[in-house]
């Protein structure tokens, strides 16, 4: 039997204070510390569309700490796949969406391991800080661009994720595009490495009610705006007519913000990430 990509990250040696990645692929990632290992976004179910298969089963999911999820998408939010999540990890802890914590708990996850969010929260699970931040996205192209609010009694219901992982301090950035003052807000949270979709938007995806994200050239703007030390693109590589494309962000980058630091990972290749501060 394979390992799986928690398997592989596991035997990685990690330096002190660093962090160890697991792109799964579109927003997915694995975080391991020297005491922790988190999922975010984890989207592991078969699902018509999809380019390819997930390597992780969700029931091998084994020894997670940590779920967090940034909002109901099923890209995002697998509902299939997060029982047997809680199944293979029983001590794990999700935190979601204040707005969408019914949703995990209809889904199979006991209401005591689920921990409901909004931007202002500053938290400690599993020996990771965290703290959300707003992201800018929609339900539906109805209810697109906003954070949700309508939908949810005056709540934020799409997240981003800043954590502290050791020593380094990542933003995941969930589905967004930016909104007024989101680089100052994270310039001042000093964030070393940023995960941002790059899989934009346009009409055409719009009119299949697709909401979209962040292009190539506004994330490696936003990149350089926000002073992030290194800019890692995801959340463009699953389903063939909602692509973004890492070249294009390379190109972005090296004729209009020369000096950002840019790293695509291999799909479920492990790497580490050294501590910054």
């Amino acid at each position: 039997m394979p390992a799986t990509p928690i398997e592989t990250l596991r035997e990685l040696p990690l330096p002190e204070g660093g962090v160890g990645l697991n792109w799964l692929g579109q927003a997915g990632f694995i975080v391991r510390t020297g005491a922790t290992t988190a999922l975010i976004d984890p989207f592991l179910a078969p699902w018509n569309g999809r380019l390819y298969e997930s390597a992780l089963p969700p029931s091998r999911a084994e020894g997670v700490d940590l779920v967090l999820v940034t909002h109901e998408h099923v890209d995002h939010f697998d509902a299939s796949s997060a029982p047997a999540i809680a199944a293979a990890s029983p001590g794990a802890v999700f935190v979601v969406p204040s707005p969408i914590a019914d949703m995990v708990t209809e889904a199979g996850v006991a209401a005591d391991r689920v921990v409901g969010v909004q931007p202002g929260d500053d938290l400690e699970v599993a020996g990771l800080r965290i703290r959300p931040v707003p992201a800018m996205h929609g339900v539906t192209m109805d209810d697109a661009y906003g954070f949700g609010q309508e939908l949810s009694g005056g709540l934020t219901r799409f997240l981003g994720f800043v954590l502290d992982a050791g020593g380094v301090r990542l933003y995941h950035a969930g589905d967004t595009i930016h909104f007024e003052g989101m680089e100052t807000l994270l310039r001042d949270l000093e964030i070393d490495v940023g995960l941002l979709p790059i899989n934009g938007r346009d009409p055409e995806r719009e009119a299949r009610g697709i909401v979209g994200n962040l292009s190539e050239r506004e994330a490696a703007w936003l990149a350089l705006e926000a002073a992030l030390d290194l800019l890692i693109p995801m959340h463009y590589d699953l389903f063939a007519r909602n692509r973004g494309y890492p070249a294009h962000l390379v190109d972005s980058v090296d004729r209009d913000h020369p000096g950002v630091p840019v790293f695509v990972p291999p799909r479920e290749h492990p790497f580490v990430l050294g501590a910054r501060r």
